[in-house]
């Protein structure tokens, strides 16, 4: 990657919408180099897939809770037993394996209390665990989905090259 894909980046993350001719003008390039770098970066899994980010108030799961888990088992079946039973689970949207005191980090949407309670339930049903914290945000102070893009690699290229 070089300069001009991180600024690609740069506007893809901000919007994936951006169309191609706006895109390849903010970069200074013509049409069809910039849709070939996209299509690089697409191949290259630099860029994973375009979404569409939703309101949570909007939908109705406004509440976000952030549930620690510990367990004392770490064989491979109980972790197959938990990913199965997370990913059945529409309400957890992100999940981490975590080092020091926690197990495991859920990131929940909800709309209420209650909401998280069925949540819950049905994640005590579908494996053993040792403890299980729920903490809720009273406030988002900073959301993103871009990532920084100051450590990228970046590699030289021909000037020839788009």
């Amino acid at each position: 990657m070089d300069k001009k894909d991180l600024q690609i980046l740069a506007i893809l993350q901000e919007d994936g919408t951006t169309p191609l001719s706006e895109l390849a003008e903010a970069v200074s390039l013509s049409s069809t180099p910039c849709w070939r770098r996209v299509q690089r970066m697409q191949e290259d899994g630099v860029i994973r897939k375009t979404v569409t980010l939703c309101d949570p108030a909007a939908l109705n799961v406004g509440v976000t809770v952030f549930v620690s888990i510990r367990t004392n088992q770490h064989s491979d079946a109980w972790m197959r037993r938990f990913v199965q039973g997370t990913r059945d689970i529409p309400e957890i949207v992100e999940i981490y394996r975590m080092s020091g005191d926690v197990d495991y980090l859920l990131k929940v949407v909800v709309p209420d209390i209650a909401g998280y309670d069925r949540v819950y339930k049905r994640l005590i049903k579908a494996v053993e665990l040792q403890d299980v914290s729920s903490s809720f945000a009273m406030e988002v102070l900073k959301t993103t989905t871009a990532l920084p893009l100051d450590y990228a690699s970046l590699t030289t290229r021909s000037t020839s090259s788009p």
